[in-house]
């Protein structure tokens, strides 16, 4: 089901599908870490401007059958290379997660990789273990998708 998947940098039209996205409450009560508001179209926008502005940043719209599925991004925390990917809600349970994320790490010369999930999403995890991402430890902060601490695992797809 996603053979047809494929990676294209973002483009000004894909905002509206992200920003649509990103309306589903149970979306953003998984993802945890996402925005305070998610209704707040000038945050969102202004976000998306640095994004794409800042070149040490890979960002890609996940397409499939010409409609926007969803994005993978891939950004630098310290050192680190850490990925974030976030697919609509309405396309959940078809793969497109694990083969955005398959096809942005194909893209990414440098290894280790790394990534965070909260500790309940269990799908999120998942897709990360496919791709090979190992867990490595824990942590936690604060939420703005949950407006609490949650706990989170902390993974790495490890060097070659």
């Amino acid at each position: 089901m996603t053979a047809d998947l494929r990676l294209r940098p973002v483009r000004d039209d894909d905002l509206p599908a992200f920003f649509a996205h990103e309306q589903d409450v149970e979306a953003n009560w998984m993802a945890a870490f996402g925005p305070k508001d998610p209704t707040d179209r000038e945050r969102f926008d202004a976000h998306w401007r640095r994004v794409r502005a800042d070149e040490r940043i890979v960002a890609r719209t996940a397409v499939v059958d010409g409609e926007v599925v969803g994005h993978v991004v891939a950004f630098p925390v310290d050192e680190r290379t850490e990925v974030s990917y976030w697919i609509d809600p309405g396309r959940w349970g078809r793969g497109y997660a694990t083969a955005a994320l398959t096809a942005l790490l194909r893209e990414l010369p440098r290894r280790p990789v790394h990534a965070r999930a909260a500790k309940d999403n269990r799908a999120s995890l998942a897709v990360l273990r496919k791709c090979g991402f190992v867990v490595i430890g824990e942590d936690k902060g604060y939420a703005d998708g949950r407006g609490a601490e949650v706990e989170e695992w902390v993974l790495e797809l490890p060097a070659d």
